[in-house]
């Protein structure tokens, strides 16, 4: 019941305030299975993007973060294939930060800042990380190509 009531208050806080770049819904009248898009950040290679994830919610939310992924390819070194995502909030302690007073609209806060600010230590895709880290210029290339080729408006 609590689970419900939570999601249905951060839902709708979400319709209503939505963060900056960033809205959220729920998929078919499921309240555990949600989506969301995150605008690419200006002066970023994401910019201009729109990017799809998939939020789903465990039955023990909120003591268990969501599992959220992207559905939009995206060229990122803590992103990977298969749209997971290497982010400590998005996890459990003691090797995650994540606390039940956390909330949805947080958790895609801070992955859109971790997508404008990507953290090359902690990476899910090694060679990225590295092209992040060693040639950058390549890095923001193949970024933005990625961008312009799955999360630009004129691809849909």
């Amino acid at each position: 019941m609590q689970r419900a009531s939570r999601l249905k208050r951060e839902l709708s806080l979400l319709t209503a305030e939505p963060p900056p770049g960033i809205t959220c819904w729920q998929n078919e009248n499921q309240l555990d299975d949600l989506r969301a898009q995150i605008l690419g950040g200006a002066d970023t290679p994401y910019e201009k993007g729109i990017f799809n994830l998939e939020i789903v919610v465990p039955e023990r939310y909120p003591f268990e973060p969501p599992k959220i992924r992207f559905l939009t390819p995206i060229y990122h070194p803590n992103i990977d294939s298969a749209g997971r995502i290497c982010l400590d909030v998005l996890k459990l302690p003691p090797k995650g930060a994540w606390r039940p007073s956390l909330n949805i609209s947080t958790l895609l806060t801070s992955i859109q800042l971790l997508m404008a600010e990507p953290n090359p230590d902690d990476p899910l895709m090694a060679d990225i990380s590295s092209e992040y880290k060693y040639n950058k210029q390549l890095f923001l290339l193949n970024a933005r190509e990625w961008t312009e080729k799955y999360a630009s408006q004129q691809s849909r």
